[in-house]
């Protein structure tokens, strides 16, 4: 149940513990010209590099938990030795505890990160990341999805590269529930009544809700929020939604107690392993794509090192043994012909698993939202925790 427990760990809280951590400092966050971001690079001299990232987000040893065998690879091929340090919890709880750092332009001591795209926006908006050498990373140049090649906040991406992805969809019980769902409206059907949770966090939440009502979330409007928000107000008044949740929806799902839901492809593959029975499905009008992506913060002392591993885990090979462990949206399509080619049956299934490799009809739906500006979010944002009740 690996990605199942490494998203639990998300509290889905919106934007604020960043900004409130920030300004308990008492210094405005503060913008880094892209000729103050570099220090010296020390990785030619100094063969190391130190790499944050989620829990439970990278392949392990079963008979040895404490080993990673592609970081472990990585190490032998290159000779670069990883300090890997599973601390980031919450996308903004660990903004919160590298900011001051990197607002006040000094090394917060790590050299590669790992953030959901929605934040990795803030980093690059504010000038806290370096731009990539990709020269020095054909692999990325030569593997990465198009479909994520050019999120909104990072046009090529010069400054952040994929870790992993996901969708963000519709789950349902399909043998409880009796019909098919096809269409995000087909949530609010009276069948549904009390039966539907949505999940809480603005950030995760609002793309698919807009989706639904026809909006292009690659250039939506205020007009576009406000119009879905005004919808989950009158959906909320006739307690048609059972509530808004973190990853606790999966548990009521698996009950039966929730029918319906907003949710998250990785998670549903670990759910379907126990129940066949649970569907995921791409709305007709589309669904949200969506990254947790590498970037390699100002200062960092070992940028050439981190660039390189970046760059081993593009290899299709690396990234079918990652893909395998995870279970999350490969950023590496090409990874889905290696885990074909498996001798071991249940991998070599895995290279036809949607919610792994999506098909080219769930490709042509899914869509990356543009991110949130720092002007917008504030208002957005209290409007919807508002309505979600935080």
């Amino acid at each position: 149940m690996r990605s199942l427990s490494r998203r639990s760990l998300l509290r889905a809280l919106g934007a604020g513990a960043g900004a409130a951590a920030l300004a308990g400092c008492g210094v405005p966050a503060a913008y880094i010209a892209p000729g103050d971001r570099a220090a010296q690079d020390r990785s030619a001299g100094d063969r190391r590099l130190v790499f944050a990232n989620w829990p439970l987000y990278i392949d392990t040893d079963e008979e040895h938990p404490g080993r990673r065998p592609t970081l472990d690879e990585f190490e032998r091929r290159s000779g670069v030795s990883v300090k890997y340090t599973e601390e980031i919890n919450d996308n903004d709880e660990f903004f919160g505890k590298i900011g001051p750092a990197l607002m006040n332009h000094q090394d917060t001591g790590r050299d590669l990160i790992v953030v959901s795209d929605w934040m990795c926006a803030r980093y690059v908006r504010l000038g806290w990341v370096q731009e990539m050498d990709r020269a020095a990373q054909p692999n990325v140049a030569r593997n990465l999805d198009p479909l994520l090649r050019k999120p909104s906040f990072d046009p090529g991406r010069r400054h952040s590269v994929p870790w992993q992805s996901g969708i963000t969809g519709i789950a349902y019980h399909r043998k409880k529930l009796g019909r098919e769902i096809r269409r995000t409206a087909d949530l609010w059907k009276d069948d549904l009544r009390g039966r539907v949770t949505l999940l809480a966090g603005m950030d995760e939440a609002f793309s698919l809700l807009m989706q639904g009502n026809g909006a292009d979330v690659t250039r939506w409007t205020a007009d576009d929020f406000h119009r879905m928000t005004d919808q989950l107000r009158r959906l909320v008044g006739r307690r048609h939604i059972r509530r808004f949740t973190g990853n606790d929806y999966i548990k009521e799902l698996s009950s039966g107690d929730v029918l319906a839901c907003q949710a998250y492809s990785g998670d549903i593959i670990q759910l379907q392993a126990d129940n066949p029975d649970i569907e995921f499905v791409v709305p007709e009008e589309g669904a949200e794509l969506w990254a947790e992506s590498l970037m390699i913060p100002d200062l960092a002392r070992h940028k050439a090192n981190a660039e390189r591993l970046i760059d081993f885990y593009y290899r299709p090979e690396v990234a079918a043994k990652l893909a395998a462990a995870v279970n999350y949206v490969c950023p590496v399509p090409a990874a889905r012909e290696v885990l074909a080619s498996s001798k071991d049956k249940e991998t070599a299934e895995l290279a036809e698993n949607p919610l792994i490799f999506p098909t080219e009809g769930m490709r042509e739906r899914l869509a990356t939202a543009r991110d949130m500006t720092a002007k917008e979010r504030p208002g957005f944002l209290k409007e919807w925790n508002e309505i979600v009740g935080l």
